[in-house]
């Protein structure tokens, strides 16, 4: 498994922050389900490591595996110190579908020095979801390879 530079990370983050999503489709094989099933946690394995991996940049105050939840705290982008932004991952199935992964997002705005409410695009939530879904088909492949 090659491990990302936190660089490299936050980097993937920002963009996934600010770029609009492509629509993500389910690419699980029909007939495999054991290979996409989870054994020893209660949530899909390579959709939860998927999520700590993608996220791993910012910092977590929960994180539940058999409830399939992570959440972090408050992230502010160096390069855009006025904005921050909190995640809250929820894993749904414990198979490898691009419907068993669900992110909600908050993003505040630094205004006179008071942080306030502002919207996140639907965009956002929906790049960080293909990211995960991304990074645990990879994970998938390379432990059925390998």
């Amino acid at each position: 498994m090659i491990r990302r530079s936190a660089a490299t990370l936050a980097v993937s983050a920002a963009l996934a922050l600010s770029l609009s999503a492509c629509a993500g489709k389910s690419d699980r094989p029909k007939g495999d389900l054991a290979a996409s099933k989870v054994t020893t946690i209660g949530v899909n394995s390579y959709l939860w490591r998927a999520t700590l991996d993608t996220l791993s940049f910012m910092p977590l105050v929960q994180t539940d595996s058999n409830g399939g939840v992570i959440v972090t705290d408050w992230y502010v982008n160096p390069q855009t110190p006025t904005e921050r932004m909190k995640v809250t991952v929820s894993i749904l199935d414990q198979d490898l579908r691009a419907d068993a992964v669900r992110v909600a997002a908050l993003r505040e705005t630094n205004r006179g020095g008071q942080w306030v409410s502002a919207p996140v695009q639907a965009a956002t939530t929906q790049r960080l979801e293909d990211l995960i879904l991304t990074r645990a088909r990879d994970l998938r492949r390379s432990s059925v390879a390998g």
